[in-house]
C-alpha cells in the first residue's frame, strides 16, 4: 500500500532542514578539496540564497534556471530555490548562448544563477530575453557581499507534495530534450524507496559521483539520498576522469559510487587500474547507459566491488527497477523496486507473457505532471496511473528485468531484430577499443545495416576488419557490423549520453 506523504511537503524541508532538526547540524554534509561543510552551514548558505532570490524578485512557482558547477554553491542555491517555493531548472553549466536562450524563452525563468567561471553565456543570454531575469553570479566579489549580509534563517515555504520542485530534461538523443515536471511527491517517494529502501543509506556513507548534480541520477544518488540519511557527499567542479575518481576514492574513501557504464569502462581500461584500491566501497550503482554484461563482469573481477545496474527515468524520477546490494545478477536490471509497479506491454498496450519483450510501462507514486508545453507527447507518455516508456524489457519468471534497448534504436537487419547495445559490448571486449556506438544505416540498397563508430586505442591500420571478424566469432553473423568508422571522440547529449542521432545522420 502507497505511503501517502504529508499535503504540505517542501524537500528542502525534507532533505536538510530536518537533519539540523534532529540535531545533527554539525555532521559533515559536503566534503570538497577546499573545506568541508556541515547540515548547519548548507542550511545557513541556502537561507542566504533564498533571501537573494527573494530579493530579486523570485516568488514561489516561478522558475529559476540552476547552471553552476558542483559545489557547496550549487548545493545552497538549489535548496535555496525550493526553500522560497520556486522551481529549479537545472542544466549543464557549460551551454552554449543559443542553448541558453531557448531555455530562457522556454521556461520563462525570473532568474538565473550561474558561477563567474561560466556566466557570461548566461549574461548573454538573459539580456537578449524579453522576460528580463535576474543573473546571480556565485563568485562575484559584489554578489558575494551582498549574500553575506543576508539573513542566515528563511522560513521554508510550505509547498503543496504536488507543486512543481525541479524541472528534469529528458534523455532523448534526437532534438531538443523534453523538460519533465517534477513534484516534492515525487522526490520524497523515490528517495524513501531506493535510496532508503533498496540501497539502504545510512549516516556513516560517503557517495561520491561520476554525473554531475544537474543530472536527476546525481540529484538523488549524490545529494538527496545522502541527504535523507545525514550521509555526506562529496562534490568536484571538474569532469570525472577515471584519473580524477581514482583520486577522489583514495582521498574521500566513500562508500557508495554513482557510477556510468562509460566511465565504469574507462576505469577498466587505465593502465593504474591494478594497482587501485577501492576497497572503501560497499558498492557501486549503474545507469544512465546500458551496461555491457561483460563490463560488469570485468568490474567486479578487477575491484571487487558489487555493481548495482539499474534503470530509471526523468519522467519516474530515477530508479524504478534495480539489483540489490548482495543479490545482483549480471546481465540484468534486476527487480522492480518495492512501491512501483512495472509490466512490459504490446504496442496495444496489453501486457505480454513473461519471457516476451515489450515497451515497459510504470506507475507509482514518481510519475511527473507531464512535459512542459508538450500535451500531445505528455498524452502519449503518460496514460492515466501509467507512464509509457520507449525501453524494450523482458521480465523472466523471478521478477528479474532484461533490458532490450530502446525502441527507437533497435535496428531490423536481414529480417532479424538487433539491440546495439550487444554489439557494443562485444565490441568493448577488443582490447584496442576505448569507446563505441554503433547505429543503422541504409546501405547501397537501401537496407539497414550496422555501423559502429569507434574511438580506438593504439594503431588503426587493419583494426577495422579484425573488429568485424571479432563480431563475428561471437555472435551471429547478421550483428556484425558492415562498416567500423574510426573517430576520435563520440558526439553526447546535454546529459552526456552517445548522441546516437547525430551520428545517425553522419
Amino acid at each position: 500500500m502507497t505511503q501517502q506523504p504529508a499535503e504540505r511537503l517542501n524537500i528542502a524541508d525534507l532533505f536538510l532542514d530536518e537533519r539540523v532538526r534532529e540535531g545533527r547540524g554539525a555532521r559533515l554534509a559536503i566534503r570538497t578539496d577546499a573545506g568541508s561543510r556541515t547540515y548547519a552551514e548548507v542550511q545557513a548558505h541556502a537561507n542566504r540564497y533564498a533571501h537573494a532570490l527573494r530579493q530579486a524578485g523570485v516568488q514561489p512557482e516561478h522558475r529559476v534556471i540552476l547552471g553552476m558547477p558542483d559545489g557547496p554553491d550549487y548545493v545552497a542555491a538549489l535548496f535555496g530555490i525550493l526553500k522560497l517555493g520556486a522551481v529549479a531548472v537545472m542544466v549543464n553549466p557549460g551551454l552554449p548562448v543559443a542553448e541558453i536562450v531557448w531555455l530562457l524563452d522556454h521556461s520563462r525563468a525570473r532568474a538565473v544563477i550561474a558561477h563567474a567561471d561560466a556566466a557570461e553565456p548566461f549574461r548573454k543570454a538573459a539580456a537578449g530575453s524579453p522576460f528580463a531575469p535576474s543573473v546571480l553570479v556565485a563568485g562575484d566579489d559584489a554578489f558575494e557581499r551582498s549574500l553575506g549580509a543576508h539573513s542566515d534563517t528563511f522560513p521554508t515555504f510550505a509547498t503543496h507534495r504536488d507543486d512543481p520542485a525541479i524541472w528534469l530534461f529528458s534523455g532523448g538523443t534526437t532534438g531538443r530534450p523534453k523538460a519533465v515536471v517534477q513534484t516534492h511527491r515525487a522526490f520524497a517517494n523515490t528517495a524513501r524507496l531506493y535510496g532508503g529502501g533498496v540501497i539502504g543509506y545510512t549516516e556513516d556513507d560517503i557517495t561520491v559521483s561520476v554525473p554531475k548534480l544537474y543530472f536527476g541520477y546525481a540529484t538523488g544518488s549524490n545529494l538527496f539520498f545522502p541527504f535523507a540519511a545525514g550521509a555526506s557527499t562529496v562534490l568536484f567542479p571538474e569532469p570525472a576522469t577515471a584519473e580524477t575518481l581514482f583520486e577522489k576514492i583514495q582521498r574521500y574513501r566513500p562508500t557508495i559510487l554513482i557510477h556510468v557504464p562509460t566511465m565504469i569502462h574507462k576505469m577498466l581500461s587505465h593502465p593504474s587500474a591494478g594497482s587501485q584500491d577501492l576497497s572503501s566501497l560497499r558498492l557501486a550503482t549503474s545507469a544512465g547507459e546500458a551496461l555491457p554484461i561483460e563490463v560488469d563482469e570485468r568490474w567486479r573481477a578487477r575491484f571487487g566491488v558489487e555493481l548495482l545496474d539499474g534503470l530509471g527515468t526523468a519522467e519516474m524520477w530515477h530508479i524504478f527497477i534495480s539489483n540489490r546490494p548482495g543479490e545482483a545478477r549480471p546481465g540484468t536490471l534486476g527487480t522492480v523496486v518495492p512501491g512501483f509497479e512495472v509490466k512490459a506491454c504490446d504496442e496495444e498496450g496489453r501486457e505480454v507473457p513473461r519471457g516476451e519483450t515489450g515497451c515497459l510501462w510504470v506507475r507509482g507514486d514518481s510519475r511527473a505532471l507531464g512535459y512542459w508545453h508538450d500535451m500531445d507527447r505528455t498524452a502519449q507518455s503518460f496514460r492515466g496511473e501509467w507512464y509509457v516508456s520507449g525501453d524494450l524489457i523482458t521480465m523472466d519468471d523471478e521478477g528479474y528485468v532484461i533490458y532490450c534497448g530502446r525502441g527507437d534504436e533497435m535496428l531490423k537487419v536481414g529480417g532479424k531484430w538487433l539491440a546495439p547495445q550487444e554489439v557494443e559490448g562485444c565490441l568493448l571486449e577488443h582490447p584496442s577499443v576505448a569507446e563505441v556506438a554503433v547505429v543503422g544505416v541504409p546501405d547501397a540498397h537501401g537496407l539497414v545495416k550496422p555501423r559502429a563508430y569507434v574511438v580506438p586505442r593504439g594503431a588503426r591500420e587493419g583494426l577495422a576488419e579484425t573488429l568485424k571478424e571479432h563480431v563475428r566469432d561471437r555472435l551471429d553473423a547478421y550483428k556484425h557490423p558492415r562498416e567500423v568508422v574510426f573517430v576520435d571522440s563520440l558526439p553526447r547529449t546535454h546529459l552526456g549520453k552517445v548522441d546516437r542521432g547525430s551520428l545517425r545522420r553522419r
